[in-house]
């Protein structure tokens, strides 16, 4: 067998995709993105402490609507990655391996990233006046 003959490792394209598939690389996903976020937050605490004229040019970028669908995006990625990582504690125990525990956990774990996000924006447009 010549080594151009050697037969491929599947890839994803060759698995038919399905939930938990996708959860899982959301999950790694997520902690990019929250990576991402933390440096924007280190970028916002550097400002905060370098004085008024920084501070009032970070807080405009960040309360830009571009800024805005970021951080809801950075703050959906925290709730997803952090009731995805209950769900693998679970998983660690031992609990909820079978088919339809582990489809209902990451269902349920969707939800919970949907409302965690919604009530978080929520609070936060009440606190600050809508703004």
């Amino acid at each position: 067998m010549a080594v151009n003959d050697r037969p491929l490792s599947p890839a994803l394209q060759v698995y038919r995709w399905h939930l938990l598939m996708a959860m899982s690389i959301l999950h790694r996903a997520s902690g990019v993105l929250l990576a991402l976020g933390a440096v924007v937050l280190v970028v916002w605490l550097l400002a905060l402490a370098s004085g008024p004229e920084a501070y009032v040019r970070v807080s405009g970028v960040i309360g830009s609507v571009p800024g805005q669908v970021l951080l809801f995006g950075w703050s959906a990625a925290l709730f997803y990655h952090l009731c995805n990582g209950i769900r693998h504690l679970f998983w660690d125990a031992g609990k909820g391996y079978d088919l339809s525990a582990a489809y209902a956990s990451g269902y349920a774990v969707l939800a919970a990233t949907l409302i965690l996000t919604l009530a978080a924006w929520g609070g936060a447009c009440l606190v600050l006046g809508g703004s």
